[in-house]
């Protein structure tokens, strides 16, 4: 059963730094998506944390931009037209294997195969196929 995470899929950001006086801080500013997907997450995966490996297979169906021609729109929604601008995958699946990390994983470490793919929908959304080795390594 997959997880499915609504909304526009989001990407990891590169850490934020900020000067404090004669400090530089680090800080986060995912905070609150990082929560949203966590509590979306958490109530849809009931299993307990898994500690051996674990296969991902993840579609981040992206939203149509405003203004596109419905003649677009259908060639966006029957794959014609792909998903080639920004948030690049690599980005997505790293926020994704982040926010799940002590809900479905205990390191995402564990993940030893990830399959993503982006595409146009009328209802963006995360969806989260996972599949966990019974073989411990």
């Amino acid at each position: 059963m997959p997880i499915i995470i609504p909304g526009k899929p989001i990407a990891k950001k590169r850490p934020r730094f900020a000067r404090r006086g004669k400090f530089v801080v680090t800080y986060n500013s995912q905070e609150t998506e990082e929560g949203r997907f966590f509590l979306e997450a958490r109530a849809q995966w009931q299993e307990p944390i898994f500690d051996g490996g674990v296969e991902i297979e993840v579609v981040y169906e992206m939203p149509i931009p405003k203004g596109t021609s419905r003649k677009k729109v259908e060639k966006m929604l029957s794959g014609e037209i792909r998903h080639l601008k920004k948030p690049d995958t690599d980005n997505l699946i790293k926020f994704t294997k982040d926010c799940l990390t002590n809900i479905v994983w205990k390191s995402d470490a564990q993940v030893w195969k990830e399959t993503v793919e982006k595409r146009f929908s009328l209802e963006p959304k995360t969806i989260i196929f996972i599949k966990k080795d019974e073989e411990k390594e």
